[in-house]
């Protein structure tokens, strides 16, 4: 194959990927998608890129589409990432909220492997024993993502030693983990109660979720355009209630979308307010 044509059909894999899920690749990414899709290609039968951009732009390929999408997102996260914002929801907003009359919403946004809304439910859960009767609400968490196949994992809520080995101290695996059948760990039936998971494509409408007031939508907007991250930005803020709080990671920042925030320093870590 000419230099040329394998360049035009990454370019269409790029366009594919982007139109279905935001993503956008750099131009020199052909080793990440040949080491991401080596393993679907081999059980589809599928001899190189071109074949499968073949298939994709078929309309009855659904399953293969999402198939792909899969295994171009990053799958694998940790436990209590960054610390930052798990420390500030318990040590700032959490008491900020307790005082309201109705359930406490939160949303984690693209949550991959669910470490992150049973990392946001234990910290609650440490919350609620450090301040008996503060909580009088329910806490609910909404955790999506646009893969289907992650998110059935999820809800079994088991983990095997090496993700547990990702940011869980062994304090908080006796706490909030029992031990499972073959040799995996299942969280507790008091965090994994709090958290629903729903698919959800972050391009796609937020409406059916309802109102919260904390999203954490973090490390995924890093791999999108300007101009999709401000759209998003937009609608995270229409998803928020009055004075709510928007997480991101720590090095996402809300380029273009100032007018719809106020920065909140936290020191250490930082938080944006919904105005």
């Amino acid at each position: 194959m000419s230099v040329e044509s394998a360049a035009a059909e990454y370019k269409e894999f790029r366009d594919f990927l982007a139109k279905a899920c935001g993503i956008v690749l750099g131009d020199n990414k052909q080793y990440l998608v040949a080491s991401r899709l080596k393993k679907l290609m081999s059980e589809e039968k599928i001899d190189n890129l071109g074949h499968l951009i073949s298939k994709l732009q078929q309309f009855s390929n659904r399953a293969l589409k999402e198939s792909v999408v899969d295994a171009m997102t990053t799958n694998e996260t940790l436990w209590f990432r960054d610390s930052h914002p798990f420390n500030i929801m318990k040590e700032r907003l959490l008491p900020e909220l307790k005082s309201s009359n109705r359930p406490i919403r939160i949303w984690s946004a693209a949550c991959s492997s669910g470490q992150e809304p049973y990392s946001i439910s234990m910290m609650t859960e440490e919350f609620s024993k450090s301040n008996p009767g503060a909580l009088k609400q329910s806490v609910e968490i909404v955790a999506t993502d646009l893969s289907r196949s992650m998110l059935e994992c999820c809800k079994d809520a088991e983990y095997d030693s090496l993700s547990l080995g990702r940011g869980l101290s062994q304090e908080r695996l006796k706490q909030f983990f029992e031990p499972g059948s073959g040799g995996v760990w299942r969280v507790k039936k008091e965090i994994s109660r709090r958290v629903r998971f729903q698919p959800l494509n972050l391009m796609d409408s937020y409406a059916s979720l309802g109102k919260f007031d904390i999203i954490f939508c973090r490390n995924v907007l890093i791999y999108f355009s300007a101009e999709l991250k401000t759209d998003i930005f937009r609608r995270l803020h229409g998803s928020l209630r009055p004075g709510g709080y928007l997480i991101l990671g720590a090095s996402e920042s809300l380029v273009g979308s100032t007018d719809l925030f106020d920065m909140v320093q936290c020191r250490p870590g930082i938080v944006y307010r919904s105005k």
